[in-house]
């Protein structure tokens, strides 16, 4: 054994530590409940998930597919929510609560992301583990705008390198039920952070191609602040961070100046958005007499349908930044 297994060998330790404990996530923990989930933990430490895989929940699609990545053909990962799903205003059907009862891991995003969740999280922490898998995350390192003081920025996934941050949280909450596999879940996390790395190297290459004086991203809310912060991109969204909040007509005005003095030549929809707010946008810029166009739909807290291209997190994230450097890049 290297250092590094020693060092995750202890990182267990402490974690199986803390689910005795019963730490809840009240102020930004990443489990909820009195810990006795640990019980359930134990019962699959000897299975044979070749046969039978770890059955797990995860909210969004990111998350998901993160945990997916990692836990490879020993897990099976079912998404809560669905493209075009906003996190912010979930609820959980009847449906949704019987499914969540049925798996045996629970991962979800954290930050306050899915925050009408949070109380139905610390019921389910009771039998089983919920993990949020940003608790792993260098503080330091999230965003907390003005806006949100005393909370974090949940979108953090537009950062691609800071959501590989993530990886490490997971692997070791497989690890905790599954002890017998923990190498393999390690080294899986290994090769999906390298396939990241390469996602964030190319993200910055290709965002460049768009003169500096042009990249300026209008979204519908002010969800890609992490995006702007990696890869030197001015984001102005509509809304604030979360679509609780409703856009004013000083909003829109504030906007439309911004668009008719800077000559912004595009507008974003987002897939979990309704469009009305952006389209708003273009009229209130037409009645200026500044051309605006809609340069075309991004996906901000869900990703696309399966099977399709941007029905993965690296897909998506390609998604993104090809639709960006079409709409804004000197023609």
């Amino acid at each position: 054994m290297n250092l590094r297994w020693c060092a995750m060998q202890k990182w267990t330790v402490f974690f199986v530590a803390l689910i005795s404990l019963g730490l809840g996530c009240g102020n930004r923990s990443g489990s909820t409940g009195d810990g006795t989930g640990r019980e359930s933990l134990q019962k699959t430490a000897s299975r044979n998930l070749a046969q039978t895989p770890l059955n797990i929940m995860a909210t969004t699609g990111m998350v998901a597919d993160a945990v997916a990545h990692v836990g490879g053909t020993m897990v099976t990962v079912t998404p809560l929510m669905g493209p075009g799903v906003d996190p912010h205003l979930y609820k959980a059907s009847a449906g949704d609560i019987a499914r969540l009862n049925g798996a045996e891991l629970i991962f979800y995003n954290g930050l306050n992301l899915e925050g009408k969740l949070s109380d139905l999280f610390v019921k389910l922490s009771r039998q089983r583990p919920v993990v949020a898998v940003t608790e792993g995350v260098a503080r330091d390192a999230l965003r907390e705008p003005p806006e949100f003081a005393g909370h974090y920025d949940p979108h953090l996934w537009f950062d691609v390198a800071l959501w590989s941050q993530t990886l490490p949280t997971i692997a070791e909450a497989l690890s905790q039920a599954a002890p017998a596999h923990a190498k393999t879940f390690a080294q899986q996390a290994a090769t999906y952070a390298k396939e990241l790395r390469q996602l964030d190297t190319w993200c910055r290459a290709t965002l460049g191609e768009i003169p500096a004086e042009r990249r300026v991203l209008v979204t519908a809310h002010d969800a890609f602040g992490y995006f702007g912060r990696a890869y030197d991109v001015e984001v102005i969204g509509l809304q604030g961070i979360s679509t609780v909040s409703e856009f004013g007509l000083n909003d829109l005005s504030r906007i439309v100046a911004l668009l008719v003095e800077r000559q912004i030549p595009a507008v974003f929809v987002e897939s979990s958005i309704p469009r009305r707010s952006i389209e708003a946008v273009v009229v209130g810029a037409r009645a200026a007499r500044h051309v605006v166009r809609i340069g075309g739909e991004l996906y901000s807290d869900a990703m696309g349908a399966p099977n399709t291209s941007a029905g993965t997190y690296v897909g998506m994230v390609r998604s993104n930044v090809e639709t960006i450097v079409a709409a804004l890049r000197r023609e």
